[in-house]
């Protein structure tokens, strides 16, 4: 691995850092499925695993990393438009139409899948995706996210029962309810304007989850015959949709709420890294996303308008500047014949990128994180 510097933009050196993570992870990801034209998914491993045309229909594609890829799709749409480069995000918004549809096809042709919190990560982005559709005038094409909005979210709906005092539960056994699950669903119902819903699991969270201790929510319940057993496993994820969800609710006691949380991400969720404090990460596997999931909603805490106080919201512009800066410090470069070397991230700020084969929930998980750094910056 040797070092590699960011392609050149429309934008500022934070854009062109974001195009590149996006070019590398296209690189060495994306592509159709198996055989099937007019079809785009990301791989879930460099090289691929297994036969080269089928390995990918019939192997591990992992839904909820999907949703995330086409949330990090959307971000470079909306960088798009940030720089004025209005073709770019026309592109990035047909991309998306591509990847949500060719979901729906692996996924033996339907939105419903046995985990709630998959479900309700495609519903966000998707959301997200119809906006951007919206917004470069593609509002005939519509109907697929349309469809995609209305089902999953009468999925979660159906998900949040009074079990346990309320929350949603995680899968279909109905046997564990969680913040997986939970947050992601209350960002979703905030958006739609659902704010009664959202506060409901949002105040269930911090009933049964939050843990006074630390300031951050916990992992969740499981029911074993008939008991409530407390799992307490703190998430970098778990933080970043409930804070998602605090912001858009936007009353006095949600933005009090996440001032308190962007502080204790601050506190007890931070590593040293080059001279600061960086987020730490997961590893690989799905952890590989968490801390990408965090940045996301920490770069939407600082954003101007969401209300927060100016202290909280420079926390918030310091966590997500400094964890991108370390992810970039740490990158490498990986030789791919017939094209230009992708750039390869490390799996943890101020670590070194990993030699193959690579994951992409990690290497997703740097492009998220240089999005959020570019729209902060």
């Amino acid at each position: 691995m040797s070092a590699t510097s960011a392609s050149p933009g429309s934008g500022g050196p934070l854009d062109e850092r974001s195009a590149e993570a996006e070019r590398s992870v296209e690189a060495l990801f994306g592509g159709r499925l198996g055989p099937v034209p007019w079809t785009h998914l990301a791989r879930v491993s460099h090289p691929a695993a297994g036969n080269r045309w089928f390995g990918d229909l019939r192997g591990a594609w992992h839904y909820w990393w999907q949703a995330h890829y086409l949330d990090a799709i959307v971000d470079a749409g909306l960088r798009g438009l940030r720089t004025g480069d209005t073709a770019g995000a026309d592109r990035h918004a047909r991309q998306g139409d591509r990847l949500l549809a060719t979901i729906r096809l692996r996924n033996r042709a339907r939105w419903v899948n046995d985990f709630y919190d998959d479900m309700a990560w495609l519903a966000l982005a998707s959301g997200r995706l119809e906006a951007l559709n919206a917004e470069v005038g593609r509002r005939s094409r519509q109907r697929r996210l349309r469809s995609a909005g209305r089902q999953l979210t009468d999925q979660l709906r159906s998900a949040h029962t009074e079990d346990l005092g309320g929350g949603l539960f995680w899968s279909r056994d109905r046997d564990f309810k969680n913040s997986p699950a939970t947050g992601p669903a209350a960002l979703h119902l905030a958006r739609l304007g659902e704010t009664t819903e959202a506060r409901r699991l949002v105040d269930w969270l911090y009933a049964r989850l939050w843990s006074a201790d630390s300031g951050l929510v916990q992992d969740g319940i499981r029911l074993r015959s008939g008991e409530e057993v407390l799992v307490p496993d703190v998430w970098s994820y778990n933080q970043g949709t409930v804070l998602g969800a605090l912001v858009t609710l936007g009353d006095a006691q949600s933005l009090e709420r996440a001032a308190a949380l962007v502080t204790a991400v601050d506190t007890n969720l931070t590593v040293p890294g080059g001279g600061s404090r960086v987020l730490r990460t997961h590893g690989g596997g799905d952890g590989g996303l968490f801390t990408g999931i965090l940045v996301r909603y920490l770069a939407v805490a600082a954003a101007p308008r969401s209300g927060l106080p100016d202290e909280t919201r420079a926390v918030a512009r310091r966590l997500v500047l400094d964890t991108a800066d370390a992810l970039w410090r740490g990158r490498g470069s990986l030789a791919v014949a017939g094209r230009r070397d992708p750039t390869v991230f490390p799996l943890e700020p101020g670590g070194r990128a990993p030699a193959p084969p690579l994951e992409l929930s990690p290497q997703l998980q740097a492009w998220t994180v240089l999005e959020a750094a570019a729209t902060v910056g």
